[in-house]
């Protein structure tokens, strides 16, 4: 079994064992591939560990030997699921690897704004506390998450252990989802509802044609003026321009974003300079414990697959 993995410099620092998946079959590691470069080097290959590559049909057509894609991610909106069917090639994806993770950096950018403490941190080390006559320095407002409303727009593992966590903090959780969550502890409402009544609103669905610039001008201009919108999903769930525009004009307080449409991220990207707006480098799933638990899922996919016992496949394809 020749197996590829792909995009390496995506998933580790020298900080992580493959061993696992090395001993399933004759392992190769590229870093990031240009398209020719991808199919030049993966023709022979039965099986294609990938992040973030692009499987596009054109791609696929130059694999004749591929078998097999396991993904070292949850979505898989890079591979053209309905090529892979016709050429019976299955596509595995690894759910809920990176649930803590992701939920604890919702929280830290719901933090950093409700304390402020990007501003802080600046002030103090601009010599402003040193200079003031008050042991307690406090230009910049601070709130409680006691008593806001949390707007959950999607409910999957990571939107669910999001809800966990607000409703530590004493926050009132409200969620948007397409199916019915089944849990009494928060309520359900539609999207109007939720942006017009949250004091934070965090995203955690997946990019889909339903899904895509949810987040535009017209949602954007039904939330609070103090709402604060964090995204972790996908780029694209998020028109940028309409929200750079809702920054500038203040018509919400402020945005954590951890994705965006294209990434890296482009020096022209409206959000780049926007006000009030905290972004990240798609970290929000990186945890040294997300990073390792994702590459033995990888391989327990794998090793299902080769079994005849396959797990996660998100396509139609039967072993």
């Amino acid at each position: 079994m020749k197996i590829n993995i792909l995009d390496t410099n995506t998933l580790t620092r020298n900080d992580l064992d493959f061993s696992c998946i090395d001993a399933l079959g004759e392992t190769t590691y590229y870093n990031i591939l240009e398209k020719e470069e991808l199919i030049r080097n993966c023709r022979e290959a039965d099986v294609l560990l990938i992040n973030k590559a692009q499987m596009s049909e054109d791609v696929l057509r130059e694999l004749p030997a591929l078998k097999y894609i396991g993904l070292f991610a949850t979505g898989y909106n890079n591979v053209d699921l309905a090529a892979c069917d016709r050429r019976g090639i299955s596509v595995a994806n690894v759910p809920g690897y990176s649930t803590d993770s992701v939920a604890q950096h919702t929280f830290a950018f719901i933090l950093m704004h409700a304390s402020n403490l990007p501003l802080y941190n600046d002030s103090v080390h601009r010599g402003e506390w040193i200079f003031s006559d008050s042991f307690s320095f406090f230009p910049y407002p601070i709130s409680e998450l006691a008593g806001k409303t949390l707007g959950i727009i999607g409910f999957g593992n990571i939107g669910k252990k999001v809800a966990q966590i607000g409703n530590a903090f004493g926050m009132h959780i409200l969620v948007m989802n397409r199916s019915p969550i089944n849990d009494g502890r928060y309520l359900q409402t539609d999207l109007e509802t939720l942006l017009k009544e949250s004091d934070y609103v965090t995203l955690h669905c997946p990019l889909n044609p339903e899904s895509a610039n949810l987040i535009n001008e017209k949602t954007l201009a039904l939330m609070k003026p103090e709402a604060f919108l964090i995204n972790t999903s996908r780029g694209g769930v998020v028109d940028s321009e309409a929200l750079a525009y809702a920054l500038e004009k203040r018509r919400i307080a402020g945005a954590g974003i951890d994705v965006l449409p294209v990434e890296p991220m482009p020096a022209d990207d409206p959000l780049y300079k926007a006000r009030n707006c905290i972004i990240t480098p798609h970290i929000g799933w990186a945890s040294i414990e997300a990073r390792r638990r994702c590459v033995r899922l990888v391989a327990d996919n794998l090793k299902a697959w080769m079994e005849g016992k396959p797990v996660n496949i998100v396509n139609l394809v039967n072993p």
